[in-house]
């Protein structure tokens, strides 16, 4: 991120703007929205600019910038349409200690003005940081149409009644009347105008000053395999509500970021074979943070009923009397799957799927390897690649063939995705060699169909062969 976006203050304070064409017009008619004394210096003004001095909307100069012109000024536009004298003015700006943009010339800006949807006093800024104006103003016109223009009224009869709000509980008593109101009783009242929306306020106040505070709930939430556009709608929204996020090793940073910046973050990682959380340090910690009241995320990857330890968990809030409940995810074998273009049951082939882990508490798991062994058999194995000379080696044993397809995924649906095709007699040798350290799901009896069609169609990096691999 090299702009960092910020909302400045400028009521009251000096805006001055070199230029009288049209970059200078487009810059003032969003200028014109502040509270800002705005100064324009320009020689051959356009007419609309002349207008908005006569009306007092502005002070209009009609002489070139000196020195001495942007002292005290927030913040300087250059925009003559000229690079000698928009050099000039910025030069003067800068020595006056104005913040200095540029208009067209991102590298000699000190600051950018992003597309901006008004509804005030609500302003959402869009910023590309200059690489796509284009897709700045598409995003913005669909937040226009998507916007009701009853927002900004809501909002500022909102922000007037902040400090009889203050009657509730600091933290998530006030979260939830702001939201009740801006998402039910405000826009139910709006159409009645404005009268009948402080009169909703002041009945919505009194409903939740008799409200008993909400006790702590725990939600375990599948996070999916990495790619924040899996998450479900419902999983975003607990999210963005929580005021405790418990999460796993394997939830991605884009994931983690869609919670709330008020939202204590807890990571209780585990890496098999490796560094770990103890499971009732976790079970101890949920607990905690739910019998003091919080809205608890235990958010785990893929799906939470899958290899998760759920019920280790639920057995701790049960035992203490706290309500709970289940937001299903994508498993890592449903996102992968995809990837390779392949279903996990197939007519003809397979009528049914194993989802195995490739160890448990104990080590290496052991399972039905004899049935696994026989021709047309499809396993989704997690937590696989450490194991896999002890699973090849079960495999051979029961009679497997050899040649027996096997892909391994890495990192599913996430960026940095890589596909390893190979087979069950090469797959210890090929996977030493691809260097995997992310977390990877293997199949046993799937290859990638047209693989190389499938990766043409999607933006994660090419699979590799067995053969590359060695």
């Amino acid at each position: 991120m090299d702009h960092f976006p910020i909302f400045l203050r400028v009521e009251g304070r000096r805006i001055v703007l070199s230029g009288g064409g049209e970059a200078a017009l487009a810059k003032l008619r969003l200028l014109l929205k502040t509270a800002g004394h705005i100064t324009v210096f320009a020689q051959d003004p356009a007419p609309e600019i002349v207008a908005w001095a006569d009306a007092g909307k502005l002070a209009l100069i009609r002489r070139h910038m000196t020195p001495g012109d942007t002292l005290c000024a927030a913040l300087f536009y250059a925009a003559d349409e000229d690079d000698a004298e928009d050099a000039r003015t910025s030069a003067i700006a800068r020595a006056d200690g104005a913040l200095v943009n540029v208009v067209d010339n991102l590298e000699d800006s000190q600051f950018i003005t992003p597309a901006i949807v008004d509804r005030d006093p609500v302003t959402i800024a869009i910023g590309t940081e200059g690489a796509a104006p284009v897709l700045a103003r598409a995003i913005k016109a669909e937040l226009e149409e998507r916007l009701p223009a009853a927002l900004g009224p809501l909002a500022r009869i909102g922000k007037a009644f902040r400090k009889a709000a203050e009657a509730l509980p600091f933290g998530r008593a006030r979260r939830d009347f702001w939201r009740d109101y801006y998402f039910n009783a405000g826009p139910a009242a709006i159409t009645g105008g404005e009268t009948a929306v402080q009169g909703a306020l002041d009945d919505l106040l009194t409903d939740h000053l008799a409200r008993k505070a909400r006790p702590g709930h725990v939600h375990f939430v599948g996070g999916g395999p990495g790619d924040p556009d899996l998450l479900t709608m419902k999983a975003r929204r607990l999210l963005d509500e929580a005021d405790v996020v418990i999460y796993d090793r394997l939830i991605s940073q884009p994931i983690l970021e869609l919670a709330r910046r008020e939202a204590v973050m807890i990571d209780v990682g585990k890496e098999a074979y490796g560094p770990s959380t103890p499971q009732e340090t976790i079970n101890d910690l949920i607990v905690e943070h739910a019998q003091q009241g919080a809205q608890v995320v235990r958010l785990k990857s893929g799906d939470a009923t899958v290899f998760g330890r759920l019920d280790e968990e639920i057995d701790a809030l049960d035992a203490h009397n706290i309500a709970w409940s289940i937001v299903p995810g994508i498993t890592a074998a449903s996102a992968a799957v995809a990837e390779i273009g392949q279903s996990l049951t197939k007519r003809g082939r397979n009528a049914s799927v194993r989802f195995l882990t490739g160890h448990d508490m104990k080590g290496f798991a052991d399972h039905d390897w004899a049935t696994l062994a026989q021709p047309g058999q499809v396993a989704a194995i997690y937590m696989g690649k450490k194991s896999a000379r002890f699973i090849q080696g079960r495999l051979i044993m029961h009679g497997a063939d050899r040649h027996t397809a096997v892909t391994v995924i890495e990192n599913a649906s996430r960026p940095e995705q890589r596909i390893l095709e190979t087979t069950l007699d090469a797959l210890p040798t090929a996977l030493a060699a691809a260097e995997m350290s992310g977390p990877a799901l293997t199949f046993y009896g799937l290859a990638p169909r047209e693989a190389a069609q499938v990766q043409a169609d999607n933006p994660y990096s090419p699979p590799i062969t067995a053969q590359e691999a060695r």
